[in-house]
């Protein structure tokens, strides 16, 4: 019985590609047309009174004719967004892996505190005297953030990691024409394995980027770093641990050797979520680093809407910090907002002090937590990848050898050539296991690159479940299971796009059917 319940499961997985349904649907996956395809002009879920007379400003621009948009009764919106959202893979449904992203789990104690009327429902603009609570948790969550890093200053304006990136640099640029020394400072270090936003940021705040070469394991090496320093570099920007998810143990030392030579460690914090409450970067020599708040601190990731991405400081640079910021004085804390304020302030990085939301939902995490517990969750996240890396060595080769990793493993494609497969067939193959792929081809220095990162939010069980996907896909890249690779995902609601012909052929407006 068992045996022919066996061989009925996989005739059925066998056919499920190629089955037809009148519908379109399979089973509870909804299969659905475009918004212009289903909607109707003539329809409208809402009532929309008649506008009073009014006199338009558009002249020749006004519409002459209406514009066709879609419409939809209100069941027919609900159930069309809700079926959008069940084509989204989210933490909330399964791992995430992606690598250099730490896609951990959002407690839902930080939304219930996110939406505390007197933190949600408080407008930028209202007098700062009715603010103070609000102020006041921004001034605690600065607080953790010095603390936690060993700096002496923090800006909390930054919406994103880049914007901080943006910010950290524009304050390096300040503390240089301060020394008089702008006009021959103009080089930026950027080792080859830095995030993209790294060179972007140095470049956008008119540096010249000279990348540096990594040595055999992965990592920078010092002689390397003096022997690219002169009076003309500005910075160095590192990540610590780096984006090949090793720690950097010589980062103290490249740190005194650029301070020597009179420039400033900038570090890249994406990966704090390894070393917090472990490491402080402020010990190490850093002179400004970006947090990004969805990464270690479980801030929806891109906040659903604006970030955040706070920036310590250096003693070195402190005084550059841009306007606005916080000032606690006798009649409570006041938000400095004027650079007549500011004298050393290298300007305004944001309109207003940052996102609530995020920095509720942030602080949430840090008191529930405590210190002890911080640290927990950065010793289970190097801890669980290091499972991974231990579970699936003797199938899949790392591009610096059988080392001990941080929170994020990452893996080469040199195991996949003798099977004629990419790093992509094997990560699109992964989704027909129910997996979001990992990282792929990043970072760039490893050929092929596959870089998983499970955070402290998986359970051994979720872990070992992933494991197992994995060792029984590369077992059947190995035996030469071509057809489970060609064209995956097989099961996903839509296949794998024809790159090729959308690159030479791209269809970029949509054509009501039958139109020319």
């Amino acid at each position: 019985m068992l045996m022919q319940q066996g061989h009925a499961i996989e005739a059925a997985e066998a056919a499920a590609p190629d089955a037809k349904t009148f519908t379109g649907n399979r089973g509870l996956e909804i299969e659905e047309g475009l918004i212009f395809e289903i909607g109707r002009p003539e329809i409208t879920g809402v009532d929309l009174d008649e506008p009073l007379p009014f006199k338009h400003r558009l002249g020749s621009l006004e519409r002459q004719k209406p514009a066709g948009l879609p419409g939809l009764s209100e069941p027919e919106a609900v159930r069309h967004y809700v079926r959008l959202s069940r084509l989204n893979y989210a933490i909330d449904a399964g791992i995430y892996p992606l690598g250099s992203c730490t896609m951990k789990h959002n407690p839902r104690l930080n939304e219930a505190m996110a939406r505390l009327p007197g933190f949600a429902d408080i407008h930028p603009l209202q007098p700062q005297s009715t603010v103070q609570g609000a102020l006041e948790l921004i001034v605690e969550l600065a607080r953790w953030l010095m603390v936690m890093t060993g700096m002496d200053a923090v800006v909390m304006s930054p919406r994103a990691g880049a914007q901080g990136e943006a910010c950290g640099m524009m304050a390096v640029k300040a503390a240089i024409a301060a020394k008089g020394e702008d006009e021959a400072r103009k080089i930026v270090l950027v080792p080859e394995s830095a995030h993209g936003t790294n060179p972007a940021s140095a470049a956008g705040a008119g540096f010249e980027v000279r990348p540096l070469p990594a040595r055999a394991d992965g990592t920078l090496d010092p002689a390397e770093v003096k022997s690219r320093l002169g009076p003309d570099v500005a910075a160095i920007m590192l990540t610590n641990p780096n984006t090949c998810g090793l720690f950097e143990t010589d980062a103290a030392e490249i740190a005194a050797l650029v301070h020597e030579a009179g420039a400033y460690f900038y570090c890249d914090g994406a990966n704090f979520n390894a070393i917090m409450g472990k490491t402080r970067p402020g010990d190490l020599g850093v002179d400004a680093m970006h947090i990004n708040l969805h990464k270690t601190f479980s801030t929806p990731h891109g906040g659903g809407g604006p970030g955040a991405g706070p920036v310590v400081l250096s003693s070195r640079l402190a005084p550059f910090a841009p306007v606005p910021f916080l000032r606690r004085e006798e009649g409570g804390i006041r938000l400095v907002e004027h650079l007549g304020e500011a004298p050393g302030a290298f300007g305004r990085i944001a309109a207003f002090h940052g996102q609530m939301g995020m920095f509720v939902r942030a602080l949430a995490y840090m008191l529930s937590h405590g210190a002890d517990g911080l640290r927990q969750a950065a010793e289970d996240a190097v801890l669980n990848a290091n499972y991974i890396r231990a579970s699936v060595k003797d199938l899949m080769s790392g591009p610096f050898g059988d080392r001990p990793c941080m929170h994020e493993v990452l893996f080469d494609e040199t195991w996949l050539k003798p099977t004629g497969l990419t790093t992509l067939e094997f990560a699109k193959a992964m989704i027909d296991e129910g997996f979001h792929p990992m990282t792929i081809y990043f970072p760039l220095v490893a050929h092929g690159a596959m870089l998983i990162e499970p955070t402290e939010s998986e359970s051994k069980a979720s872990l070992d479940l992933f494991i197992a996907a994995l060792r029984d896909l590369a077992l059947a890249a190995k035996r030469g299971d071509t057809g489970r690779f060609a064209g995956a995902p097989h099961y996903a609601p839509r296949r794998r796009l024809d790159e090729t012909r959308a690159a030479r052929i791209p269809i970029l407006k949509w054509t009501k059917p039958g139109a020319l």
